[in-house]
Order: structure tokens, then C-alpha cells, then sequence
């Protein structure tokens, strides 16, 4: 079940690498490093890249219906429009907690997580957040709010809350989830579910944190591909490129205690599958 070869897209050195999603607009892979409050843009065509440092620690970052981004940072939702001014669509700062990783919907509404920099049980959240600025807390007891995504018909919401150690499908329509479930649990040993992100075919591509890999899930649940990665905490992937066939691997250093080459890097493994084009939010 080994995957193909990793490359390394962009060398870097980010403390918690997260969240890669393709901007199919600018044909360009945003990524950021939560806690070095860094969001950065990777063109794989021409290798242009940027950098913009954020004031506050930044959990996810999405293409916005207006050509700007959202921003999923510490003390809510922010909108940066295409002219780079920055207003909050939810502000609602609580002390000793963060943002963390967010999805848009089929609908283009942002699903943005939460959770407490000491990782308490029950300190994150789960809010859905439409343009108009309504907000709904879907989930209120949640620990380290992590990856989120829809498979390709939208009737189902895949979701992870990391120490749970499980990958859990609800039910989706109309923005409405019901019938939470265990989709896959992770075995004790091989890592913590992290980000996620589902595929044409609707296979769930999950990335384990200190599991050190990418693995691909069947519709069913079966687990059907691996690909092994050099570094531990593999943190989140997303289908990028001009074929939505490439897929983007984030990385982090935090709590290493020995020295691994391509941690914090963004990595990409060529031809991995086939991905599905992303909405923008709002």
C-alpha cells in the first residue's frame, strides 16, 4: 500500500505547517504556519512565492467569492479583500484559545474549527460562518478541531477531532449535519488524525500527526493507500496544480526533539489522485 515519491514544493521552516488549499482563481497553493503567523502563496508554474504575516496566530486560510481570502485567526473570522484591508466578519476572542482548521462548503459557507492552546477537552468549537456574518456553533465540546470536507455529492461531512483519534461522517444537506458516526479510527501508536481532504472518487486522504504519513480511505472505510513521509507530524494535504491530480502535504517542526530535514516544509507528491475543485467562501 506504499504511495508514490514525495518532492519538496517550498523548503521551508514553519513552526506548525497547515492548511494547503488550491486557489484555482490565481492557480496558486495557499498554506500558513499557525503559530508563526504566516500565510503563504506557492504558484507551482511559475515557483513565484509570497509571504504575509498575519498580527495574530492564523488556523486557515481560503480563497474569498470577491477574489480576497478568509481568514480563520485567534480572535475570529477575518476578511482580506483583494485591496489587502482587513475587516472581522466574527470577532469573539477568548482567552487561551486559538483558531484552527477551517473548510468552505459546497454552499460556500466557512466551517471554522477551534480549540484551546492547552488542548483541554471541550475548549474548541465548531461554528459555520455564511458571508452575511450569521454565525452557528454546530459543535460545543470539541478538543483539537481539525480537518473538515464533503464528499464529491455533498450529502456527506467528514470531520476530526484529533484526540478522538477518529476520522467522523455525519449527514449533510442544506448546511444541517446529523447522525454523527465513527468513519475510521487511527490505531493507538500510528499517529493522530489531522487534516483531511476527500477526492473525486470520495476517498478521505487523512494526514497523521506524529504518524508521519498520508493515508487514503475507501468510501467504505477501508484503508486502501499509504504514502510514507520523512518527518513525523504531518499535518494536513489538499489536490493542487492546474489538474487537481498533485497532492500538497503541510509539515511542522513544534516539539521535535531531533533535527528533520523537510520539517516545516510544504511537500507535494506528484500524481496522486484526482481532486475536486473547491468552493470560495461566500
Amino acid at each position: 500500500m506504499s504511495g508514490p515519491v514525495y518532492e519538496v514544493a517550498v523548503r521551508a521552516e514553519a513552526e506548525l505547517g497547515e492548511g494547503p488549499t488550491w486557489d484555482p482563481v490565481r492557480g496558486r497553493l495557499l498554506w500558513l504556519d499557525i503559530l508563526g503567523a504566516r500565510v503563504h502563496t506557492y504558484d507551482p508554474v511559475t515557483g513565484r512565492r509570497t509571504v504575509r504575516t498575519t498580527d495574530q496566530h492564523v488556523g486557515a486560510v481560503k480563497p474569498g467569492a470577491d477574489g480576497g481570502l478568509v481568514l480563520n485567526l485567534r480572535d475570529g473570522v477575518a476578511l482580506l479583500g483583494p485591496d489587502d484591508s482587513l475587516r472581522w466578519l466574527h470577532h469573539e476572542p477568548v482567552p487561551g484559545r486559538r483558531a484552527n482548521d477551517a473548510a468552505v462548503a459546497p454552499d460556500g459557507a466557512l466551517w471554522a474549527g477551534t480549540m484551546r492552546y492547552d488542548e483541554a477537552p471541550g475548549g474548541g468549537t465548531l461554528s459555520r460562518l455564511t458571508a452575511d456574518g450569521t454565525v452557528e456553533t454546530v459543535l460545543d465540546d470539541v478538543a483539537v478541531s481539525n480537518g473538515i470536507g464533503w464528499s464529491p455529492d455533498g450529502r456527506l461531512m467528514y470531520y476530526i477531532d484529533s484526540p478522538t483519534r477518529r476520522v467522523d461522517v455525519f449527514d449533510h444537506d442544506g448546511g444541517r449535519v446529523a447522525n454523527r458516526r465513527p468513519f475510521v479510527e487511527v490505531e493507538t501508536g500510528e499517529g493522530f488524525p489531522d487534516g483531511l481532504t476527500v477526492d473525486a472518487d470520495g476517498c478521505v486522504w487523512v494526514a497523521l500527526w506524529d504518524g508521519g504519513a498520508v493515508r487514503r480511505y475507501t468510501p467504505g472505510g477501508a484503508l486502501d493507500r499509504v504514502i510514507e513521509l520523512p518527518t513525523p507530524r504531518v499535518t494536513a494535504c489538499a489536490f493542487g496544480g492546474p489538474g487537481l491530480t498533485d497532492l500538497y502535504v503541510t509539515t511542522a517542526r513544534v516539539g521535535l526533539g531531533a533535527p528533520h530535514p523537510v520539517a516545516g516544509s510544504l511537500l507535494v507528491v506528484p500524481g496522486a489522485g484526482r481532486g475536486v475543485a473547491q468552493p470560495a467562501f461566500g
